[in-house]
């Protein structure tokens, strides 16, 4: 779960740290505090877009970090897959800068990494449903996705979508090897000419280098032999001059007359000869090269023709010569395959018939577990709906089949009706704000058990509802919070009663600057913050009564 959260120089955050719990975590403020910036600040953490206009006015960087702890089996085998561990005592710190320049820098228990990590790590971790996510409701595409978690599809759906991609590859090596006999002589020609341009080339790997290595030896012939003689004879030594070598076995000799009275001589001497020996191995390499380098035979000329013809193909069929073998491959194969064509167009059509009958078993038993599952969903939907202050909803699962594609052969829609006698029709154009929020929290509810993420954030979930319905939501929100984290940030009294942990989001003015902190309150507080969010301006004893009254009645819940 999200232990710690701390926050530097985020919009109006110069500087805060927040200590969650576990059970159910509420913000609340006045509308404009920074409530949105704390959600901001997790998403960064997250790995998920930011934007420089999230750096505080007058500062070059922003700073996120954020602790969790008690993490979940899941969670750890995906940190060991990102190459990461856990702290020693079983913790992970996630760390974001922002910068102006947009050069951020990304941090997982203090090692560097990426934001596409983040995000892969993010999505065990948190699970954010903002203000706005109930819109996916409205997005027909996204109601499989529920009916599948319910019915713990994932198994199946990942065995079916190997076999989807493999017929989709073959029906595509169909489609073009279903040409018609102009064509495939067109093809056949161009074919036939690569092939054979290549195979008359006869490159192969390396060639470029050493042709290169060859042609700057042609061009410093005269240098390099001038070089490598004076070399040798520096070692070797000529007739008027003794070399290196020679006095050396000179400096052996010299050193031997006397190390029958100086002993220590001898140690120098086997060093000499050590070095001699090595000298020797190198006059003879020198002299081996000289002998090299004066029998090129290869011309200049033919150099430069063959670096051409590397050169000119290379436009044509890839810059280095790698990449043209394998275009010499793949074109070779392709040309096998044309030249058979009869033979192997009726191979890839039994092979993609028999890929499309698998794909197609896999799809048609997807399709009857989530036949057998939507009553489950939709009947569990609906009591929860029921219970948020909507005893009138009547859901329907509407599942037609549909062409193969990622999902298998359903197109899946759930139809809605909140009032008596109406026709269920899409949620799009039935649903209010309040209505989609409750339903998507009955939703998340009903799927609570479907997946191990540790932490929800519930960002204004309470939009467009009031009176026994808040209350409700609330109590919905309490009883997730019993089996994990929940953070959220509510303007509603009835919800904001029922935290484990209560923080206040707070703004103020000083010296022409806007700051904002985050407090958890003590009792006294929340009552105060109670009152705030029931009477507004003027806080009355009435209200701090009736706040003091919705403490109670959530301790006795």
């Amino acid at each position: 779960m999200l232990k710690n959260l701390y926050i530097e120089n985020i919009a109006v955050i110069e500087k805060t740290a927040i200590d969650f719990t576990g059970g159910l975590n509420v913000l609340t403020g006045e509308t404009g505090a920074g409530k949105s910036i704390v959600i901001d600040s997790i998403n960064a953490i997250l790995g998920n877009r930011t934007s420089r206009d999230l750096i505080r006015n007058g500062s070059e960087n922003a700073f996120v970090s954020a602790e969790f702890d008690e993490l979940s089996d899941r969670v750890l085998e995906k940190l060991n897959e990102l190459g990461f561990s856990p702290e020693e005592d079983g913790s992970v710190m996630i760390q974001r800068e922002l910068t102006l320049s947009g050069k951020g820098k990304c941090r997982i228990n203090g090692r560097p990494t990426t934001v596409g990590v983040l995000k892969e790590l993010g999505e065990y971790l948190i699970d954010i449903h903002g203000q706005h996510a109930s819109y996916e409701l409205m997005q027909p595409e996204l109601h499989i996705n529920y009916i599948d978690k319910l019915g713990n599809m994932d198994d199946a759906l990942d065995e079916y979508r190997k076999a989807y991609r493999e017929y989709s590859k073959l029906k595509s090596e169909l489609e073009k090897a279903e040409l018609d006999e102009g064509e495939r002589a067109r093809r056949l020609d161009l074919l036939r000419y690569q092939v054979q341009e290549l195979e008359q080339a006869d490159f192969y790997v390396g060639e470029f280098e050493e042709l290169s290595e060859k042609r700057q030896l042609i061009e410093n012939k005269e240098k390099i032999a001038k070089a490598l003689n004076e070399a040798y004879e520096y070692l070797n030594g000529t007739d008027e001059t003794d070399g290196a070598v020679r006095q050396l076995e000179m400096s052996c000799d010299s050193l031997g007359d006397i190390s029958e009275y100086m002993p220590d001589a001898e140690d120098i001497i086997n060093r000499l000869q050590n070095t001699l020996y090595e000298l020797e191995d190198c006059r003879e390499e020198v002299f081996s090269m000289f002998e090299t380098a004066d029998s090129e035979t290869d011309s200049l000329e033919d150099i430069e023709d063959r670096l051409d013809l590397i050169y000119t193909l290379g436009k044509k069929y890839g810059p280095t010569i790698e990449e043209m073998l394998d275009f010499l491959d793949k074109a070779s194969k392709e040309l096998d395959f044309l030249e058979k064509y009869d033979e192997n167009r009726d191979e890839l059509r039994k092979s993609c018939h028999a890929a499309h009958t698998k794909a197609k078993e896999l799809a048609e038993k997807i399709s009857a577990g989530r036949a057998a599952i939507s009553d489950e969903f939709r009947t569990a939907v609906k009591r929860e709906m029921t219970y948020l202050d909507m005893p009138n909803v009547e859901l329907v699962i509407q599942q037609e089949k549909c062409e193969l594609n990622n999902n298998g052969c359903d197109k899946v829609e759930i139809l809605i009706s909140t009032n008596p006698g109406e026709i269920p029709k899409p949620v799009a154009k039935i649903a209010s704000g309040g209505e989609l929020s409750r339903m998507m929290l009955a939703i998340k509810n009903v799927l609570a058990d479907k997946d191990d993420i540790d932490t929800l954030i519930f960002d204004e979930v309470d939009t467009g509802i009031s009176g026994s319905a808040a209350q409700k939501v609330g109590f919905k929100l309490r009883e997730v919070s019993r089996s994990r984290q929940v953070l959220c940030v509510t303007h509603l009294a009835q919800i904001a009663a029922l935290a484990d942990t209560h923080f206040k989001i707070v703004k103020s003015v000083s010296d022409g600057k806007t700051y904002t902190n985050v407090n958890e309150l003590d009792h006294e507080g929340r009552k105060n913050e109670l009152a705030r969010i029931i009477g507004g301006v003027d806080i009355t004893k009435a209200t701090l009564d009736y706040a003091e009254e919705l403490l109670s009645q959530s301790a006795e819940n």
